[in-house]
């Protein structure tokens, strides 16, 4: 099982520029016309109408207005707003989201559950490349949403081990990292929710090959989920999980207590942040 970026632009750009260049025709209205109209570019309202870009809800009701479409055109917003997470990790999120149980390893970010809005705004914003206002206030809104799962669903028990490297990384700057901190304790002190630190030095080999998520459905199936800058895996077969079973399971031996854990996060926060 796995998921893949796919390099066609969404079908729904696809056929929402199509019906806008059907209904152009239909009504003897020129591209160059439509463009003048709506103050955009010929080439602009050309990659539009083709599917490249995602029609502007501006495009749509002048479309509809010149073209008499009655709304119908204005209507396809609704399926145009971005997508709230990649596509390549959207399987991923559908399962976490009815998950019995949840344990994750993340080695040089706060994972996903846990980030303040803060702090999901530096990271999401800072994609490469960059990503539109609009796409970016749907993703951080919808990581918000995900992050309600662990008050919400207490009966799901929820595991992390955080690399202490991603907590000594400024993401967002000082005083989005101090409260991005206090947070991981906040969050750390609900019953149905473990955080543990891997110090630096402890369990290299294993601790740099990258974040592991592991997830029990109702069903007791058992599944995996890696995550690169351009891959992603969701892994179903017994052997692979297993074996990224016993990988997370050497993490976790080497990390501290929970106790612990919190005392050391407690001490990152109360630090000075040293700069470069």
């Amino acid at each position: 099982m796995s998921t893949e970026v796919s390099n066609q632009p969404p079908i729904a750009w696809r056929y929402c520029g199509s019906q806008i260049k059907l209904w152009r025709t239909e009504a003897g209205v020129g591209r160059e016309a439509l463009a003048k109209e709506s103050g955009y570019d010929y080439e602009y309202v050309k990659s539009m109408e083709n599917g490249r870009r995602r029609p502007t809800l501006r495009l749509l009701q002048i479309a509809d207005q010149v073209c008499g479409a009655g709304g119908k055109l204005v209507a396809a917003q609704e399926y145009l707003k971005p997508e709230p997470f990649p596509a390549r990790s959207q399987e991923f999120m559908a399962i976490e989201a009815e998950a019995i149980a949840v344990s994750w390893y993340e080695p040089l970010l706060i994972p996903g559950l846990l980030q303040t809005q803060s702090y999901a705004q530096a990271l999401i914003a800072g994609s490469c490349p960059p990503l539109d206002d609009e796409t970016v206030s749907e993703r951080v809104a919808a990581r918000m949403r995900r992050a309600e799962a662990l008050s919400r669903r207490f009966r799901v028990m929820y595991g992390f081990v955080i690399y202490e490297a991603a907590l000594q990384t400024l993401v967002g700057g000082e005083e989005v990292m101090t409260q991005q901190l206090q947070h991981l304790l906040d969050v750390g002190r609900m019953r149905n929710v473990s955080i543990q630190v891997l110090p630096l030095g402890r369990c290299s080999g294993v601790a740099l090959a990258g974040p592991i998520v592991l997830l029990e459905t109702a069903e007791h199936e058992h599944l995996a989920y890696v995550e690169g800058p351009e891959m992603s895996m969701l892994h179903a077969s017994p052997d692979k999980v297993s074996a990224l079973t016993q990988r997370h399971g050497m993490i976790r031996m080497h990390a501290l207590s929970i106790e612990e854990s919190a005392k050391f996060i407690g001490e990152v926060a109360e630090s000075s942040w040293v700069t470069a």
